[in-house]
């Protein structure tokens, strides 16, 4: 909304954004609607495919949505000659916007007359985990003791497996170059569900603090993440996106060791819910007791991820096992 008000009071005519799974695209559809701007939405080409409703939503509310890479840019037509079926990337933009989540969260806290002891998000490019952690990170930093875990899928494990380095921000090479933990702007991820966390690199400030050892971060197997996503819909009453579902799967895990149920029953966790997943899974079977075998596990990163070399870092295991 933010966006969408200040280019209209500056006189913007037309906003271009990018999304993943297509969220953001949503939004901005809906805002440049409101305050009577046009708005086109490159939206990943793999989410474009998987999730044809959300793209009708950005469509309903006037924008026009592209598949990217697309035959409507030099950069799209430059990658689509390279590899037609590449999956494209996004690019993080609203890292500091997102800050109100976590800002009504403390309010929300601060009303119940509690305070989290774990903070878990779902972490792409960062603006997600960003805006639900920092605000709690302030915190963190005046002496509280909170635990910040962000969580990315293993098949794009940005933070648990890449390398702090400068690189671009996009494929195209068109940003400049930004210090980030990254896979390598040219890394493909595999067409995973979670389309929103397809990003080669994270945001500049949520790779600085985990650089600096005051985040953590744990990547998930697709397969994992759905089971905990149809264990959550069946107890909760809402079906999770895929990128949520990745939260999920990591903050009942400590729950199955017996040793810390005690102490996470004296404990408070808070979930990033990013989205419900009504409108995001098309291809869901109908049959409920068969949506998780039918889900892929999602691929290894494999040779490309390899052959940066044995400079770029491997952590395994679970923060909490």
């Amino acid at each position: 909304m933010a966006q969408a008000y200040y280019n209209a009071e500056a006189g913007i005519k037309r906003i271009a954004t990018e999304t993943g799974a297509g969220q953001w695209g949503c939004s901005m559809a809906l805002a440049g609607q409101m305050f009577g701007l046009e708005v086109r939405v490159y939206m990943v080409k793999v989410s474009y495919g998987q999730k044809p409703y959300r793209r009708s939503m950005m469509q309903t509310w006037g924008a026009e949505v592209f598949a990217s890479p697309s035959v409507e840019t030099h950069s799209g037509r430059a990658a689509l000659a390279g590899d037609p079926d590449t999956l494209g990337s996004v690019l993080n933009h609203v890292l500091l916007h997102q800050t109100v989540i976590g800002l009504e969260a403390k309010k929300q806290f601060e009303k119940t007359g509690d305070y989290p002891d774990m903070i878990f998000a779902p972490c792409g490019g960062g603006s997600n985990f960003g805006g639900a952690a920092f605000p709690f990170f302030a915190d963190k930093a005046a002496g509280r003791n909170v635990r910040l875990v962000a969580v990315e899928p293993a098949s794009c494990p940005t933070l648990t497996r890449g390398h702090y380095a400068y690189d671009f921000g996009d494929t195209a090479r068109l940003t400049p170059m930004m210090l980030m933990y990254t896979l390598g702007h040219d890394f493909m991820p595999p067409g995973i569900h979670a389309g929103g966390l397809r990003y080669h690199g994270d945001s500049a400030l949520v790779s600085q603090l985990y650089h600096e050892k005051l985040l953590e971060a744990v990547a998930v197997h697709q397969l994992a993440t759905f089971e905990a996503g149809v264990t959550f819909a069946r107890a909760e009453g809402i079906i999770p996106a895929p990128e949520s579902n990745h939260a999920i799967a990591v903050r009942p895990r400590p729950l199955r060791h017996g040793r810390l149920r005690q102490l996470l029953q004296r404990q408070a966790g808070r979930l990033r819910l990013s989205g419900r997943s009504h409108r995001g899974c098309a291809r869901a079977p109908a049959k409920s007791g068969m949506i998780v075998r039918q889900i892929r596990p999602g691929l290894a990163p494999g040779r490309r991820l390899a052959d940066h070399g044995p400079e770029w870092s491997v952590q395994t295991g679970h923060p909490f096992s």
